[in-house]
């Protein structure tokens, strides 16, 4: 039975956005393509239907969470973004969170094109929060500065036990010296 475009890109977003979390949550290698697409409800056969190889899905998927840490901190002051960043919620929601956070260390050893959609969702996150430092000098360079305090705070945070006391102290350190460095500028 054949199904209809519709049916088919539905099926396809679905299993960019479940394989966008697994990623987060797992890593790339610790997601297979059965277990990806049993979670997605459809068979393991259909999987090369909608992608050429699984580098693909992870270029894709990792393209969404991107697009989905974007919009989840769109029209919040900077402030408000790396109080939401930087946070024991972000730390503990692998799979919810920023793909920067959570994947950045295997995307390093990707092929160059797949590393190429990582970059690029990197750059927009430097650019919104540049955007949001807009009349702060040097906002780019603050913008990278900060996102990525931000990014290791978060990495390293994860690497601790989750009942160690140096989670916390971890981001609350570094919460707060990004909220210093935002209002030096400001002076």
């Amino acid at each position: 039975m054949r199904i209809t475009k519709e049916k088919k890109q539905a099926n396809h977003d679905r299993i960019v956005d479940v394989a966008s979390e697994m990623f987060r949550d797992r890593g790339f290698d610790g997601v297979g393509v059965a277990d990806l697409m049993e979670k997605a409800g459809l068979t393991h056969g259909g999987f090369y239907n909608h992608f050429a190889s699984k580098e693909a899905l992870i270029a894709e998927a990792s393209a969404k969470g991107f697009a989905q840490t974007s919009e989840r901190y769109a029209g919040y002051a900077v402030g408000d973004v790396i109080d939401a960043y930087i946070s024991r919620v972000h730390r503990d929601t692998r799979g919810q969170g920023c793909p920067a956070a959570a994947l950045s260390g295997e995307a390093a050893r990707l092929p160059e094109d797949t590393r190429a959609v990582f970059g690029e969702g990197i750059a927009g996150l430097v650019a919104a929060l540049e955007g949001s430092l807009a009349g702060h000098p040097n906002a780019r360079a603050q913008a990278i500065s900060l996102l990525a305090q931000a990014v290791g705070a978060v990495v390293l945070s994860r690497a601790c036990p989750d009942s160690s006391a140096l989670v916390d102290e971890i981001l609350d350190t570094c919460r707060a010296d990004c909220h210093s460095t935002l209002e030096r500028q400001v002076q």
